[in-house]
């Protein structure tokens, strides 16, 4: 039972030719091991990607004067748009191929956790780019080096308007401009502290001050502009940061007391606890890795592990609802059609995955707000929610050549959590595709 749980609640599902771990050791010793995933199915960074934004840019400005440019305007659209669906089913491909699911899972966490969405300008199909850059690197390693690469990222910095933040003393802002807080905002009450914790406003606006000076450049890079930095000390939760003469490091050093403050410890640890385990975690589970983080400064492996080697995490009973893209990866991944989506024409993946994705409730790289997707169960088992993962499933089982005897097939999903009704249903149902199906639509299957 524990390695099936393994791969379920801490993976992105049971494989017919991966072993499952055998245990929250084994997960974390994949963990700790090289990113075979990324190696295998690489992913296109930022600085590649926003070269095409930039030139897309620039052809959206010229064919309004210049007819000929439309043709190359349409022809980097249409790349662009192919990147969206490709991120996607390279996505699903190396949760499907990976036996350290437990990356992809946290790649999905934090990629949430510091939310950016697919948009406009530098942000327009290069978001994955922010994702294999800032985040990944990192989901191992200190908190404080995971939350410096993404709160200064580009993408982050044109997500939440900093460039246009201007501090009111500065050279240029006694020329006029105004003070943005967005990026101290979320960083206090979504990136760090949480909602509710021990600041205030004076410490918002301070932080904003501080973080002035953060920008880009015209080609989507990160820049530190003086003449907009905010000169002179800031005082931020009782500590004092910077002097004179604007310095980014300063930047660098209250996101490192942030990532060690004891409500980011008690925050983090129980979000991830909630995301892992149970929309309502044990205390004792939260507080064991709460005790991980402030013993080791944010070590976030020592905080995995704390939560795998808790006895909380281990409940027989599947408590959290897979979101819509967990759903549509454990299914790529049992079913064997994963790996090949790594490469697939972009209809395909239309068809497949992102689409059914939107009409499942989570639309690829567009969430709904900076504090990410909601965790709840209810916000994903709606009617329309439902209706939408059921005909899925019932569409991909059609689709499986040959289709296995769904009673085995039942025991490759879902193992000794397979419930005696859904086993009678497989066997009794009318031919193989049905049966698949109604694996694959079964309550079981939806959960984790």
């Amino acid at each position: 039972m524990r390695s099936t749980i393994a791969a379920i609640r801490f993976g992105t599902g049971l494989s017919p030719d991966l072993a499952a771990p055998t245990d929250g050791a084994e997960v974390l010793a994949l963990l700790a091991g090289p990113d075979q995933a990324q190696a295998a199915i690489p992913v296109e960074g930022w600085d590649i990607r926003v070269l095409e934004a930039v030139e897309f840019i620039r052809l959206r400005q010229e064919r309004r004067t210049d007819p000929q440019k439309e043709a190359e305007y349409r022809r980097v659209n249409q790349s662009l748009n192919a990147r969206y669906h490709v991120d996607l089913g390279r996505t699903i491909a190396r949760a499907a191929i990976t036996r350290d699911g437990m990356r992809e899972r946290l790649m999905w966490f934090w990629a949430d956790h510091f939310a950016v969405e697919d948009s406009r300008g530098f942000l327009r199909r290069t978001v994955g780019g922010y994702h294999e850059d800032a985040l990944r690197p990192h989901l191992t390693g200190r908190f404080a080096d995971l939350l410096r690469a993404a709160v200064t990222h580009p993408a982050m910095v044109a997500y939440l308007d900093q460039g246009s933040s201007i501090g009111p003393n500065s050279p240029r802002g006694r020329r006029g401009g105004g003070l943005n807080e967005n990026l101290a905002r979320e960083v206090l009450e979504l990136h760090t502290l949480g909602v509710g914790a021990r600041y205030s406003q004076t410490d918002v606006r301070e932080l904003a001050e501080l973080l002035t000076g953060l920008s880009l450049d015209k080609e989507g890079q990160s820049l530190f502009r003086v003449n907009i930095a905010e000169p002179g000390a800031e005082t931020v939760l009782g500590r004092s940061y910077g002097g004179d003469r604007p310095d980014p490091g300063d930047i660098d050093r209250v996101l490192e007391d942030l990532s060690v403050h004891p409500d980011t410890a008690r925050y983090l640890s129980r979000k991830l606890a909630v995301h892992f385990v149970a929309d309502d975690p044990d205390p004792g589970l939260v507080a064991a890795m709460d005790a991980a983080w402030r013993a080791t400064d944010g070590d976030l492996m020592a905080v995995y592990g704390a939560m795998l080697d808790h006895p909380a995490a281990w409940s027989e009973t599947l408590q959290k609802v897979r979101r819509p893209l967990d759903y549509v990866a454990a299914v790529a991944r049992v079913t064997g059609q994963g790996a090949a989506l790594a490469d697939a024409p972009v209809r395909t993946l239309r068809q497949w995955l992102t689409t059914p994705l939107l009409q499942m409730g989570q639309t690829w790289l567009r969430p709904s707000g900076p504090d990410g997707w909601p965790e709840d169960g209810a916000a994903w088992i709606t009617p329309q929610g439902l209706a939408a993962r059921l005909d899925w499933a019932m569409r991909v089982a059609g689709t499986l050549d040959p289709a296995p005897d769904p009673r085995a097939f039942v025991d490759t999903a879902l193992g000794p959590l397979a419930s005696a009704r859904l086993r009678f249903a497989a066997d009794a149902a009318e031919d193989r595709a049905a049966g698949i199906g109604l694996i694959l639509a079964a309550p079981e299957m939806q959960r984790r």
